[in-house]
């Protein structure tokens, strides 16, 4: 199954393994996967499955005149394509992205898993700080959601989001991080940034979450998309060297 990357127009390949997990999703949910040539975000739903129509079989050689008999070539041998083959114009795709949650056990904690899911994430909510941070030191989250209560009252001095004040921007930068909780004003830039997050929404508007994502996240992409192609870019080009 092929996509195009709508940010670098780049060709992917999808892997066996995120179709059938487009096959599994409902009509109305959508899968977020990050295209390993620029880092920017596509969402992939089940029309692109509906899309699919199976490949015109080759046109039967003309007919020949009696007197020759000609005999067509063999069909070309496929044998050596698999599903880890790709092109430089192709890539595969094989991780979903995924989202930490640092939220105290409640219903508004299950409300932004299921409302990421429908964004393509794999939500991952953990218990402490602790936990949180040892889990950064291995995975990259494509985003993270702390809640202002998770660390107790004075979240800004807590272990976690001194954490991620101190983080290199070579990682941070990829990271969309939001800030949940009653003192915040949902969807205020400069208190977002006041607190180097990306976004920040009171708990009032949890419920409307979906809609606050649909709103902020192109917005994101659509300001720091091309920024970000060019960073990954040279990072690519330093390696080389």
């Amino acid at each position: 199954m092929i996509a195009t990357c709508p940010h670098c127009q780049k060709k992917l390949k999808l892997s066996a393994k995120i179709e059938e997990n487009l096959r599994l999703l409902s009509p109305e949910k959508s899968l977020r996967i990050s295209c390993p040539q620029c880092g920017g975000a596509i969402l992939l739903d089940t029309k692109m499955l509906a899309a699919e129509t199976p490949e015109e079989p080759a046109a039967a050689p003309p007919p020949q005149p009696a007197r020759r008999q000609v005999t067509p070539p063999p069909p070309p041998d496929h044998s050596g394509l698999d599903a880890t083959s790709s092109t430089d114009d192709e890539a595969i795709i094989e991780d979903v992205p995924q989202i930490l949650i640092l939220m105290p056990e409640s219903p508004d904690s299950h409300l932004i898993a299921e409302a990421m899911e429908t964004f393509g994430y794999q939500p991952s909510i953990v218990l402490s700080a602790e936990e949180a941070i040892e889990k950064m030191q291995f995975v990259s989250y494509a985003s993270v959601i702390l809640h202002s209560q998770f660390e107790g009252s004075d979240f800004e001095n807590g272990p976690f989001h001194q954490f991620m004040g101190a983080m290199h921007m070579n990682k941070r930068r990829y990271i969309f991080y939001i800030l949940t909780g009653p003192q915040f004003h949902t969807l205020y830039d400069l208190q977002a940034l006041a607190y180097s997050a990306n976004l920040v929404v009171n708990d009032k508007d949890l419920p409307q979450l979906p809609l606050i994502l649909r709103k902020t996240i192109p917005q994101y992409e659509a300001m720091f998309g091309a920024i970000m192609q060019e960073m990954n870019a040279r990072d690519r080009e330093s390696r080389g060297h």
